[in-house]
């Protein structure tokens, strides 16, 4: 069982390791032919690709953040995150 994490974001792979998670592939876009059943993936995905990751009996944790709009757009930093209060939370999504 392996651990993913998805960003292209230097902020967020900072922020993750802050958080002492264990991770074994760090990517910038994720091929789903690596993710495994019983792996874990951690990223901002679109539903879409989490609903794929799902299929494959694998789990998705969303780093989910309250976004100001005064923020959108630009590039955040671990302290950033941190004061915005960045965290994990785990999303099970299927396809209809």
């Amino acid at each position: 069982m392996a651990c993913h994490f998805v960003s292209r974001h230097p902020g967020a792979i900072e922020w993750l390791a802050r958080q002492q998670i264990k991770v074994d592939h760090y990517h910038h876009h994720l091929d789903i032919t690596a993710v495994a059943a019983g792996d874990r993936v951690i990223g901002t995905l679109p539903v879409q690709l989490v609903a794929d990751v799902c299929e494959r009996h694998a789990e998705y944790w969303h780093l989910s953040i309250e976004m100001p709009p005064a923020l959108r757009g630009h590039e955040l930093d671990a302290d950033q995150l941190e004061c915005l209060g960045a965290k994990l939370c785990p999303f099970v999504v299927h396809k209809r």
